[in-house]
């Protein structure tokens, strides 16, 4: 009996190892102090917790990875703890040349448009210089780009992809409309280019950002331009404008959500000073008439000796839609990785 037990954890062991199983996560808390500039606002101090965890399996050329997150807390006087949730689940593997991504996953931020969560399926090979590319979501045919709703339910994207001269270009035909990406460096700068032309009239959004370095500061600079008929969603350096409708709690710490033909224009200034790494950012969200919004942020990052990191983000935000909310935020995060 106890040599066919040591056989059973032998082979479990074994099993593991030869599974190539690993673990990673994440858990920031945040206190976040906001001081109104309306008298009769009441300020607020609230402490939050996030909490992710992902597992990545491989096996040979194919590999599974499964996304946990809502392992979060929040609350004024009473805390919230939500339900731990599978967020993706995918794997990813080859069938000869061609790349397979395929499961729930999602497609990631950028400057125009709100990322969203949907079962997929992808291919991608590269033929002669050039990265052919195929998705397929889940969801009806975008016929319209208004909002958030064509970008959630884009169905079928065909893609090609090369450098010519230096250039980085990208092109994708999709339902609803397409993207453009081209990026570059020239002197220096950093040049990028992301489009999305869509189906209809006045439904266009596009964003170009310059970056470089002077005498050890970095420079960003980003406009992201809508369409009379289209809405900025994006969620990047220049703001988180994925909120789906407005409301009162528009404030410097959300996400604050942009009407029809708003622009966005940002300006970042990075360095590092004494180990800690420092960046301001202005941003202005104008023109729409008596709607125009700008927040200046301070955001100073500091690993931590005990392995934890530091980040303390202040930031002053001025809404002349909503008076209200012109405040003062003091957001002071732990996190740590692991």
């Amino acid at each position: 009996m106890k040599k066919l037990i040591a056989a059973a954890v032998a082979t479990s062991v074994s099993a593991i190892a030869l599974a190539d199983v690993s673990i990673t996560g994440n858990l920031k808390a945040n206190y976040v102090h906001t001081d109104y500039e309306l008298a009769t606002a009441n300020d607020s101090d609230v402490f939050t917790h996030e909490g992710n965890l992902s597992i990545k399996g491989k096996s040979g050329d194919t590999s599974v990875v499964m996304n946990f997150g809502a392992i979060d807390g929040s609350g004024t006087t009473t805390a919230t703890t939500g339900t731990v949730t599978s967020e993706d689940v995918y794997l990813t593997t080859k069938i000869g040349d061609v790349n397979i991504k395929m499961g729930t996953y999602d497609n990631g931020d950028n400057a125009l448009r709100a990322s969203s969560r949907t079962p997929r399926f992808s291919a991608s090979t590269e033929m002669g210089g050039f990265k052919l590319s195929y998705l397929n979501g889940n969801g009806g045919d975008a016929t319209s780009n208004t909002y958030a709703s064509a970008d959630a339910k884009q169905n079928d994207e065909v893609g090609i992809s090369t450098s010519l001269g230096g250039v980085s270009v990208g092109y994708t035909v999709k339902d609803g409309g397409e993207t453009i990406k081209a990026s570059t460096s020239v002197g220096g700068v950093n040049v990028s280019y992301l489009g999305l032309p869509a189906d209809g009239a006045n439904k266009d959004r596009q964003y170009i950002e310059l970056s470089t370095d002077l005498g050890g500061v970095g420079v960003k600079v980003g406009k992201a331009e809508a369409e009379s008929s289209a809405r900025i969603t994006g969620d990047t350096w220049l703001g988180d404008y994925e909120r789906a409708t407005s409301t009162a709690a528009d404030s410097a710490t959300d996400a604050y959500d942009l009407t029809n033909g708003q622009d966005v224009t940002g300006i970042e200034l990075s360095t590092n000073v004494a180990g800690n790494s420092v960046k301001f950012r202005n941003v202005n969200i104008d023109d729409v008439a008596g709607d125009d919004t700008s927040f200046n942020k301070l955001i100073v990052t500091r690993p931590l000796a005990s392995g934890a990191i530091l980040e303390v983000v202040y930031t002053d935000l001025a809404d002349d839609a909503q008076t209200a909310t012109d405040a003062e935020t003091l957001d002071i995060e732990l996190q740590v990785k692991f």
